[in-house]
This record gives structure tokens, sequence and C-alpha cells, in this order.
């Protein structure tokens, strides 16, 4: 138990850390500070603003109030007034737009990138794409589901950790090309000050560069659908030669999966084989939509069960169609980034042999192959 004396000094530091939280974050890049720097700034200005405005209201009350006889001065105009007035607010806006318009084109400056990845925004999810090198990958959500559903005790970084971060080189200027494949996002990670929204069709551009290394979250900061809150972004920086040793990694484990993928093609899997990975991809990628029983959500998302389209044999190219490029305007992604190719063949023979529709067909990885290369 803390003695009495303590608890002003517990008080204070809890307000002062309470405090801060309310404030913008200093931010570990050189624009992210000037980005503090101004707005405390314009900040101090507006107070000082503040206090004379109302200093003088309170002064001229006071002093010139009725109880001492005070008569009201009868004037019609002042131009000297008028033009104090005018003149003062537009010299502290002047004042207050030169450092604002420089910290703005430091922001929007993308030139001479030595780092370039394409960051792109789907339900629920974030996909990277490092330019000049065959690296890709999705970061989703990593916190377990039995937290969320308070069966677990919440990790420290509760829903706002993935599986697979975004990494970047410290030192060196990272250019990010934001986009979406769906409906609005934004990717924001306030120790970048970087906040940029993610538009379908459209390519947004930012920038950072980070001075030391470390792990730095962020999250989507546009309301993007029911999961809106499970779309957290993490990124490690590291040195230059950290870097560059996962880089080549990563890139080296990439192309060896994808030659994997190939040599596969030729290979059959069983009915058994298919519908139990298939039942496994199915519920941690496609339930939350059409869920388990795939019955679907009536007026948001269609049933599998029953429905024409996976339970009819003449709709089998269509069905492969639809999990492999998605369905244009609508919530139903392309999966042939997400999943391999022995994967989205299990789903699609798991969705028609499930819940009653009983087509017996069988997708092999090389019709899937077939649909990605037509």
């Amino acid at each position: 138990m803390k003695p009495l004396w303590a608890l002003p000094l517990l008080y204070s530091a809890s307000a002062l850390s309470q405090e801060r939280s309310l404030n913008l974050t200093q931010g570990v890049t050189e624009v992210s500070r000037d980005v503090y720097d101004l707005h405390m700034t314009v900040f101090y200005i507006c107070c000082v603003i503040g206090v004379v405005v109302f200093g003088l209201m309170f002064y001229s009350m006071i002093r010139h109030r009725k109880s001492r006889g005070r008569e009201p001065a009868k004037f019609h105009e002042n131009v000297k007034v008028e033009i104090l007035w005018t003149l003062i607010p537009f010299l502290i806006l002047i004042g207050m737009a030169i450092p604002a318009t420089s910290t703005l084109i430091a922001m929007e400056d993308t030139s001479d990138a030595d780092v370039t990845i394409q960051v792109t925004g789907s339900q629920w999810k974030w996909h990277y794409k490092y330019f000049d090198r065959e690296v890709e990958f999705f970061s989703r959500l990593a916190t377990q589901q039995e937290q969320i559903s308070n069966k677990f005790e919440k990790s420290e970084n509760y829903l706002r950790e993935v599986d697979n971060p975004l990494v970047v080189p410290t030192g060196e200027k990272v250019r990010f090309l934001v986009t979406s494949d769906d409906v609005i996002h934004s990717w924001w990670v306030p120790d970048f000050a970087v906040k940029k929204d993610a538009n379908p069709g459209f390519i947004n551009e930012a920038w950072t560069r980070i001075d030391e290394p470390g792990i730095y979250r962020g999250q989507c900061a546009e309301l993007c659908g029911k999961d809106h809150g499970f779309m957290p972004i993490v990124v490690i920086a590291k040195t230059p030669e950290e870097y560059a040793k996962w880089i080549d990694e990563t890139e080296a484990k990439q192309i060896a999966e994808r030659e994997r993928q190939q040599e596969l093609l030729d290979m059959e899997m069983s009915m058994d084989e298919l519908m139990a990975m298939g039942e496994k991809i199915y519920n941690s990628t496609c339930a939350a939509c059409h869920q388990p029983n795939g019955q679907g959500i009536p007026g948001t998302f269609p049933a599998l069960a029953g429905s024409p389209i996976a339970s009819k044999p003449e709709n089998l190219d269509k069905h492969v169609d639809i999990v492999v490029h998605g369905v244009q305007g609508s919530a139903m992604q392309a999966f042939a980034q997400q999943l391999t190719m022995q994967e989205l063949a299990a789903v699609v023979t798991y969705e028609r042999n499930a819940w009653g529709n009983d087509t017996g067909e069988m997708v092999q990885a090389a019709d899937i192959n077939a649909a990605i290369n037509e």
C-alpha cells in the first residue's frame, strides 16, 4: 500500500500521462516532429489570443461597468479600429501559414525514395508489395479469437498485433503507394505522422524516414465495414544491414514457394484430403461472411448451402472464377494472391460438398492454375 504522502505524486503522474495521451504523438521521424512542433506553435498562439481577448473583455466589463457611473461612448464607426482588427488577424494567419506550408510540402515530397512499397487495403487486412523485389504478403490481425470473446486474458498488444508485419529500413526514405481493392480504408501510423486514405481505383502517396529501429503500430482510420476495428498495422524498422538480410531471405523463400507450387500442379489430392484442408481454410477465411454453416447473412452475404453456384455441376467454372478473381463491386475478394493453389482447390471442393451440396466434384491445383492464367 502506498503511503499517503505519495498519493499526490501518483495522481500528478497519472494526470500527466492522461494529459499527454490527449496530445499529438511526437513520433520518430523528422516530419512527425515538425508536425508536432507546428501543432504546439499554433496551440500557443491560440492560447495567447484567448488570454488577450478574454483579458480585454473582462477588463472592459469590470472597469467600465454601469455601477461605476461609466457612460458608453457614442460613435458610429472607427476606421483605425477596423483596420487594426483586420490587419492583426491577417498577420497572425500569415505567420502561421509560412511554417505550415513548409511542413505540408515536406510531407508530400515523395521523390528520391530508397524503397517503394505498395500498400493495398482490403476487408479486413493489408497487402504489402515491395517494388524491385519479388516480395509481397498479406498482414492480418493475429489476436486470438478467444481473447476477443473474453475466454482468454487479453495480451499486451490486444487487437494491435499481426501475423506478417511490414519491415522497413531505418535512415532510408520509404515511399508508400496506398490504394484499396474494395472500399475506402486509411493507412495510419501516428509515430510516422503518416495517415493516407486508401481509395479503390486511386493511388495516394506518402513517405517516411525512421531514425531508430523499433516496432511501431497503427490501424485503419476509415470506417470500412464490420471488422474495421480488427485491421491493425505493425511496422518493424530494422537497421539497413538487418533489413537487407531480411528482404533477401524473404524473397528467396517466396520464390522457392512459388516454384514448389508449380511442381505440385501435377499432384492430385484425394477427396478426404481436399475436404479436410478445405474446411480449415473455409473456417479461417470465409466463415466470417458466409457463416460456418454456409447460410451466409441474409441481405449482406449470400448463402453457399444450396446455392446454384456451389451446388450445380454446370456452375463449377463460375464458382472457381469467383473464388480466384472475386466479384467486382462487391465484398467478395479475389483470393488468388491470398491462398495457394492447393488451398484454393480445397476450399472450392469443400464448398461444393458441404452442407448438403454433395456434388461429388473435386477441384485440383491444376484447375486453379488454369483459371488464374486464363
